[in-house]
């Protein structure tokens, strides 16, 4: 079946998103593209870099039909600037970027103020930019160029959030970022509470860099160093546990902050003989080097379900395109700076993610928190991961390995990067890029594929949603088809017309569902806290084999200082209702070495209450696709 045989499959929240935020506009504002002219747009585009590996240009046609049905029947997006820049003359297509910050007001080209710069351009570009402070030396240390005193990171921190908020990103949406700072640097307990005020600081999501000597430290009940960014001396101690405290404290009374386990990323960081990760994507999935780059999509896994069980075969399928259309991206991409278009080329780094986890395990029939929920998730990205891995392969015989390739992890025995004790980090093979897969939290691609948000649980069966200025009934598809087949169930009618708005303190109006449901159609409310390290344990799909994902613990925070926030990695959303006293006995008991609890498990987690009533809530959708 060709593209102009196929039925356009969007519901109506998808094109109202599309005709407000990404179709081409006239001056007076006026869509003057069809969702369909869009995704020949964008498919031409990404399809056009074939011609450079010998492909006729009927191959290229013939490929860039294949995207644009991908992308009309909801089985792929690419993240946001992709759908917004591609056959475009701005033509930047990433969402994620990670620039260095030094301790220097300018040195020509990585100062505060040189990459307070590169910062404006790449958020007029489309992009998120994250960012590590932990260079910088701490408030009250004295300059010596002046005798006078630094002012300390989280002082640059809100100057980057001052320029944030007067550049709106491509002339569609606000800049987003994330702020970093070691655990050991001797301004952490600012750092922690520097967003205690929901006023302050918010367009940035914030994260403490974790490391391994912390861990230990926590563990022993014992204080740690601190280190003096500068000089490399021990400045002073804390206690660890105190410092996890607030750090659980906080993330359970605004969501901020959470945490980067930093060594156990860099220990997995593909081309070490570049640079260490310092910083992540606003969103918090993708580790990145300095000058680094990530370019986004999303598989709607909820489509690959047939009599009963997984379509492998169909997954299997889609994996290897969304490979190739990354790959692509690539070199279709226009770079908002030179450093970055150069790492970009060398290492080839694509983040190759899923969304509608959620809905795949409805149409399954498993519960989302259950053994055999976590099962499946398990084996899911294991195929996910192995399929990626295997399509870059076949890429890289056509096209060749990334060029930083025989210095990688993945590298020959003769050249690769090996770790501390000299061993294989991963075995040999010759893959077009360093890594592959990232699961992003897919905010507003998901409202156009029509799925549930990356590898989240349903927010809920109905709610309204309010985007692009806009609110939007969203009843979910899967409720419906059972609404209308199970007596039981209310009026459909009067849970789409009548409970879909909010009380006037601001609470979210319920319907209850039978119990014979509640747990097939989980949402976020429904789905009861548990331990860390509890089979099953929903704060997330077990991600073990996903390379972008590893051990970063789940981003909590997302949602920029408002209530409503979303989390921008695969927790449930929270708000200032759920709230309960933070578990302060729920420290890490887990070494250095091995796999760090989820942040959000540990410091988001409510006592064991089960709330089984599926709510008709109110959803301030904030979250935007700087992660996917």
């Amino acid at each position: 079946m060709t593209v102009s045989e196929a039925r356009l499959d969007l519901n109506a929240n998808a094109l109202t998103v599309l005709e407000r935020r990404y179709l081409v506009k006239d001056d007076q504002g006026k869509p003057v593209e069809h969702p369909l002219d869009l995704f020949w747009r964008v498919a031409r585009t990404i399809a056009a870099p074939d011609r450079t590996y010998g492909a006729s240009d009927r191959a290229v046609e013939s490929l860039a039909e294949t995207f644009v049905e991908l992308m009309a029947t909801r089985v792929w997006m690419p993240n946001s600037p992709t759908l917004m820049n591609a056959g475009r003359p701005l033509g930047q297509l990433s969402a994620c970027f990670v620039l260095p910050v030094e301790d220097a007001l300018s040195n020509g080209r990585s100062g505060i103020y040189d990459t307070l710069r590169a910062m404006a351009l790449v958020h007029q570009s489309g992009g998120g930019t994250g960012f590590s402070f932990s260079r910088l030396r701490p408030k009250n240390d004295v300059v010596r160029s002046t005798m006078g005193v630094a002012s300390g990171p989280v002082s640059f921190m809100k100057l980057y959030d001052a320029s944030t908020d007067v550049v709106k990103q491509g002339g569609t949406r606000r800049g987003a970022n994330m702020g970093i700072l070691r655990v050991d640097h001797p301004d952490i307990l600012d750092f922690i509470h520097c967003k205690d005020d929901l006023t302050q600081v918010t367009n940035f999501n914030i994260s403490v860099a974790v490391t391994d000597a912390f861990m230990v430290a926590l563990e022993a009940g014992k204080p740690f160093d601190l280190i003096h960014p500068r000089t490399g001396k021990v400045v002073g101690q804390l206690d660890a546990r105190d410092v996890f405290k607030q750090i659980v404290h906080g993330a359970w009374k605004t969501g901020e902050p959470g945490v980067f386990y930093i060594d156990r990323a860099n220990h997995y960081n593909p081309v070490p003989h570049l640079g260490s990760y310092e910083a992540t994507n606003p969103c918090g999935e993708q580790p990145l080097l300095p000058y680094d780059v990530c370019n986004l999509g999303s598989i709607n896994v909820g489509l690959f379900v047939k009599n009963g069980d997984v379509d492998w075969d169909g997954l299997r399928t889609a994996v290897h395109l969304c490979t190739h259309f990354l790959d692509n991206v690539i070199d279709a991409n226009r770079y908002p700076l030179d450093e970055i278009d150069d790492l970009a080329k060398r290492i080839r780094r694509i983040g190759l993610g899923i969304m509608g986890w959620a809905d795949l395990l409805v149409r399954l029939g498993i519960p989302y928190n259950s053994d055999a929920g976590a099962a499946l998730g398990r084996k899911f990205m294991r195929f996910i991961d192995e399929e990626s891995k295997v399509a870059s392969e076949k890429l890289a015989e056509q096209r060749g390995t990334f060029a930083e390739w025989e210095r990688s992890i993945w590298g020959p025995d003769a050249t690769c990067a090996r770790d501390a004790r000299g061993e294989r980090i991963r075995p040999m093979r010759k893959l077009r890029n360093c890594n592959l897969t990232t699961v992003a939290p897919t905010g507003t691609i998901s409202i156009i594929a029509g799925c549930s948000s990356g590898i989240e649980p349903l927010f809920a069966v109905a709610f309204m949603r309010n985007q692009a200025g806009v609110l939007m009934p969203d009843v979910n598809e899967d409720f419906v088809a059972i609404a209308k087949r199970d007596p039981g169930i209310h009026r459909l009618r009067d849970l789409q017309d009548v409970q879909l708005g909010q009380r006037r303190d601001g609470g979210a109006r319920r319907a209850d569902l039978p119990l014979r449901l509640r747990a097939r159609l989980q949402g976020r409310h429904g789905v009861p806290r548990r331990r860390t390290g509890e089979p099953g344990a929903v704060h997330g799909v077990d991600r073990e084999e996903s390379d972008g994902e590893r051990n970063r613990g789940n981003r909590g925070g997302g949602g920029r200082g408002r209530e409503g926030r979303a989390h921008g990695g695969a927790g449930p959303h929270r708000r200032a209702g759920d709230r309960a006293a933070p578990d302060e006995g729920a420290v890490a008991r887990r070494r250095s070495g091995e796999p760090a609890a989820s942040s959000e498990a540990l410091a988001t987690r409510s006592p064991q209450r089960f709330d089984p009533s599926h709510r008709v809530a109110a959803r301030h959708d904030v979250r935007d696709d700087h992660g996917g």
